[in-house]
């Protein structure tokens, strides 16, 4: 991991409590290593080589489970998100809204058959609509 991106991850993380007992743990740095490693390759948590250096693949799946659960990749979403916008980065007439980030209220479904999309979803604005299809009439060209 480089030096820039870790810049950037480090302030969002969790400071762990001083006094703690029990063995030192694993700089935060290495064990996010080793996340990333196992997210990348899609190897199992338990197949992490020891020798790389990361910890256990318990260990890191434990600090991603803390991390998640304190809303770390949240905030670091968020950080980048800033950044970019302010380094004008971001293309945002290619931004759509996505099931997976959006939650969705409770109880908007009535109405729907099961199993149906309810017809008062969400739509694109008429011109990104447009853009996927051409004009009615248009020539197709070969």
């Amino acid at each position: 991991m480089s030096d820039e991106l870790w810049s950037r991850v480090e302030p969002v993380l969790p400071v762990r409590p001083a006094g703690r007992t029990g063995p030192k743990p694993l700089p935060d740095r290495q064990v996010l290593q080793g996340i990333l490693f196992v997210l990348y390759t899609g190897i199992g948590w338990e197949d992490l080589p020891q020798e790389l250096g990361f910890g256990s693949g318990m260990t890191c799946w434990r600090r991603l489970r803390d991390w998640q659960e304190a809303g770390v990749f949240d905030r670091l979403h968020e950080v980048l998100l800033a950044e970019l916008n302010a380094a004008a980065a971001i293309d945002w007439s290619r931004a759509c809204v996505d099931a997976s980030h959006v939650r969705a209220k409770r109880g908007a479904g009535h109405g729907a058959e099961p199993g149906r999309p309810s017809q008062d979803r969400l739509e694109a604005p008429c011109d990104l609509r447009r853009r996927r299809h051409p004009p009615r009439g248009a020539a197709h060209r070969r």
